[in-house]
């Protein structure tokens, strides 16, 4: 499972993947850089105490060198990882929003839309970080271990292996990290999805709650919601201390090691100020990738978690893709034999329907909740899809089965406010955008007819300064 969600986010990579592999390059070039430092501070230190022979001045000029060098990949690296998190980020929101407006609807709704703009921000933000700041530093950080290790071994290998050892801990130790550690993170972001969910649904029905009287009631239930939250991200919180806490202990100790060593050292003569000094620092460029590897593995988990809810949205199925199919005069609409339920072992909401709505006809469907009004349009509209049956669109001339690409021959005016956020000429040219627009100035009627402006007309210009009449 957790070998399907990483397969899709390298395919999620897609068109990312080099920038990536150039910001690892440019991150194993700032480690080289770095140990080249330890190196120039080794012979300085020496030089300075007459340990070696040397021109001091060529290693200080060296010493500035390389930390140009250094301060200058940092800050490049930062802002390729800072690029490709945005544009990943806004590939990926992309592709999945893109998907979704053109999935099939679903008629139970099993995500809330509160829980789908949760997932596209907080969970596409999750595998961003995961894959374009995570990635390229679990590969920065290997090559460091190495290296560091490597020129750790040339001042004591006996030394370094018994630091080395603390890596198959740390090993051992994420493995079962990384199981718990997503079981508790899938957990925070579901509740996090109900959350926003709620809240984005009674705010949407304010009125209708504050009629009621529900409003304690729903108040009630976000402090439900967010309490179980805390305890999750508590519990998740908690775990993760209490594992980074056993990895730095073990890190201390080594260290520890490392220091009395270079005092014993230091004590019997065998030992230099630089050399003591380079070991200290390579015992650090040792731990410290450890320690890097310990955070950025709650990170990974999270981005693998949020990847699975993620996919959730990207495996919805889409509609037929087809170009708009517009018949040539108007038309009729005929049902035959359709018979639809909105799942498997539920009641028929329409059973056997055969009715013929004639080219030019009226037709006013009444009925009470639940009967299959809305049902009915939105089988029109192939928004729904029938168990049996077929239903058609037709004139003298032409008949074909509806699909998406027969919307284009319906006026649809659904029930409720769907105004959407922008002006008057936007939501107009929703039904033709290569509409011939005249625009004219709002007014109200008593504007029009005594050339006056009344308080309730200058409203409405303040707010819709301009109304569209379309040519079709």
């Amino acid at each position: 499972m957790i070998k399907q969600h990483i397969y899709w986010i390298w395919n999620a990579l897609q068109g990312i993947r080099l920038r990536i592999a150039l910001s690892s390059i440019v991150g194993i070039l700032d480690v080289c850089f770095a140990l080249l430092f330890v190196w120039v501070c080794k012979q300085l230190i020496d030089i300075a105490t007459h340990a070696v022979e040397g021109q001091l001045w060529h290693y200080a000029i060296l010493l500035i060198v390389v930390v140009t060098i250094e301060i200058a990949l940092t800050a490049w690296n930062g802002r390729i990882d800072s690029e490709n998190d945005i544009r990943f980020k806004n590939k990926l929101r992309h592709t999945l929003f893109s998907h979704l407006m053109f999935s099939m609807w679903d008629g139970h709704k099993r995500l809330h839309s509160g829980d789908v703009v949760n997932r596209l921000e907080e969970d596409v933000r999750m595998v961003s970080e995961g894959a374009c700041q995570s990635l390229s530093a679990i590969v920065i950080t290997c090559f460091q271990l190495v290296a560091a290790f490597f020129f750790l071994t040339q001042l004591n290998s006996q030394l370094a292996w018994i630091i080395a050892l603390i890596m198959p801990m740390l090993l051992l130790l994420s493995k079962v990290y990384m199981m718990k550690m997503r079981r508790l993170t899938k957990d925070v972001r579901n509740t996090d999805g109900e959350v926003q969910s709620h809240i984005q649904e009674k705010l949407q029905h304010k009125i209708l709650i504050q009629t009621l009287g529900q409003n304690k009631k729903v108040g009630d239930r976000l402090d439900f919601l967010q309490l179980r939250l805390y305890k999750q991200v508590m519990s998740r919180t908690n775990f993760n201390i209490f594992s980074k806490t056993l990895v730095m202990t073990g890190f201390a100790a080594g260290y520890i090691i490392a220091f009395l060593w270079g005092v014993n050292g230091l004590y019997d003569g065998v030992v230099s100020f630089g050399v003591m000094t380079a070991f200290l620092q390579l015992v650090g460029q040792i731990q410290r990738p450890m320690v890097d590897l310990s955070r950025h593995i709650p990170s990974l988990t999270h981005a693998i978690t949020s990847a699975e809810r993620l996919k959730e949205l990207s495996d919805m199925p889409s509609e037929d893709d087809g170009e708009a199919f517009v018949l040539d005069e108007s038309a009729g609409i005929r049902f035959e034999d359709v018979s639809f339920a909105y799942a498997e072992n539920e009641r028929l909401i329409i059973d056997k329907l055969s009715v013929d709505f004639p080219v030019g006809s009226r037709t006013a469907i009444i009925g009470e909740t639940g009967v299959g009004k809305s049902t009915l349009l939105r089988l029109m509209l192939s928004l729904l899809y029938p168990q049996e049956g077929k239903i058609y669109l037709y004139n003298d001339r032409q008949q074909v089965a509806v699909s998406p690409a027969t919307r284009s021959n319906m006026v649809y005016v659904p029930q409720g406010n769907t105004l959407l956020s922008g002006t008057v000429r936007d939501n107009l040219l929703l039904g033709n955008p290569d509409a011939t627009d005249r625009v004219w100035r709002a007014r109200s009627r008593t504007e029009r007819r005594t050339g006056t402006t009344n308080l309730h007309s200058q409203r409405i210009a303040a707010r819709w300064k301009y109304i569209v009449v379309r040519r079709i």
